[in-house]
């Protein structure tokens, strides 16, 4: 198993930038079907609808520098002259404000204040992280833009940036960005029960995000695939749905499409297992159970437990989940979801065998294949 867990996340890696909707993110998404076929089961790709962000000029010029950077992709873009003015705090007198945050931060704190309140003509934000490199944030409000462009650079620039934004430096924003209209796509597959009359178990992942992603995705992903042949073998009785999302940056829109193609699914499945984000990552380890009430936690706690995994923190009863997890929660339905600790989260280094640990990976796959097994044999 490990053999295969490590065979798996290298392909996946080596695939590239995994953004929705580009030829990496289909590439990839045919080789994960690929994968699916070897099992012995049929892959299906359910496409949706995306008007992607291509990014064209995305960068900041500030006393003879230029900084490249990446947009918020759920903010507003510029013309290719960009936008022009002194850099200084945000909601100043300032044309471009300066902030600094952890990835997913957007929309929270005083920089979500000043995206809403929409004073500044644009912003620069620090993307700051455990590790050096750049970590841009997810697109949460992707098809609810809000608030002016929004600039990402990478943490290194953070003292040069803060001196020239103390100093009032004159500057030029650029985030100018070309869209296209295509299909991207989730790769599902069932394997049948034979019992119709029962609801159906669900186990999701997520495929895409920022750069590589090694250990952000690939833990996930290598864990989907061992589910998916421990429940092939174990002949359940009720169905066993399998998705790996696309749209995961994109404010989840993959999984949002997933469940509008199944109305009901939510609230009447058996369960949803969602394996999130950092499964097995080598840099920075710890993980967080989340669970949708006491026997879910005690199922999926007591496999851990049985397969030699510490859990470092639960989330509070009722709290909202993170991850594809959230849109299981906010619809009522029953899941456990695994999401671990990673310093690479987001980041440009996120590569290499250094970046997961096969042997976490391997037990949490087995954990979950008994976690699923069970769940779909009653």
């Amino acid at each position: 198993m490990q053999q295969r867990i490590g065979s798996v996340i290298r392909a996946y890696e080596e695939q590239g930038f995994h953004r929705t909707g580009t030829p990496v993110d289909r590439i990839s998404g045919d080789w994960l079907a690929n994968e699916v076929r070897q099992i012995g089961l049929e892959p299906i790709r359910e496409e949706f609808p995306l008007h992607r962000v291509d990014p064209v000029d995305a960068s900041l010029v500030v006393n003879d520098c230029k900084i490249e950077g990446l947009p918020f992709f759920d903010g507003a873009f510029t013309s290719p002259a960009g936008i022009a003015g002194p850099l200084g705090k945000l909601n100043s007198d300032a044309s471009i404000g300066l902030a600094e945050i952890p990835p997913n931060a957007a929309a929270a704190g005083p920089l979500g204040d000043a995206r809403r309140q929409n004073k500044d003509q644009a912003i620069v934000v620090i993307t700051r992280g455990a590790r050096a490199g750049f970590r841009p944030s997810n697109a949460e409000s992707f098809l609810r833009s809000f608030g002016p462009p929004v600039l990402q650079v990478a943490g290194e620039h953070a003292s040069f940036l803060t001196d020239c934004a103390q100093r009032g430096s004159q500057a030029l924003l650029t985030a100018h960005v070309e869209r296209a209209d295509v299909q991207a796509f989730n790769v599902t597959t069932v394997i049948s029960g034979t019992n119709k009359n029962l609801a159906p178990l669900v186990v999701m992942t997520p495929r895409s995000g920022w750069w590589q992603c090694a250990s952000e995705r690939g833990g996930g992903l290598a864990c989907w695939l061992e589910i998916m042949r421990a429940a092939h073998d174990a002949k359940p009785v009720r169905d066993v749905l399998f998705v790996a999302s696309s749209g995961h940056e994109l404010g989840r829109l993959g999984i949002a499409s997933f469940i509008e193609r199944r109305p009901g699914l939510v609230s009447a499945a058996k369960a949803w297992i969602h394996l999130g984000a950092n499964i097995g990552a080598a840099q920075g380890a710890g993980n967080n159970l989340q669970a949708s009430d006491d026997e879910m936690e005690s199922m999926m706690a007591q496999l851990m437990t049985k397969t030699g995994l510490g859990i470092d923190r639960r989330l509070p009863r009722g709290a909202m989940p993170r991850g594809e997890a959230e849109n299981v929660h906010r619809g009522g339905g029953r899941y456990v979801s695994i999401i671990g600790n990673n310093e690479l989260f987001h980041n440009t280094s996120d590569r290499g065998a250094q970046a997961v640990d096969l042997n976490v990976i391997e037990r949490f796959a087995g954990a979950f294949a008994m976690l699923a097994t069970s769940l779909a044999s009653t």
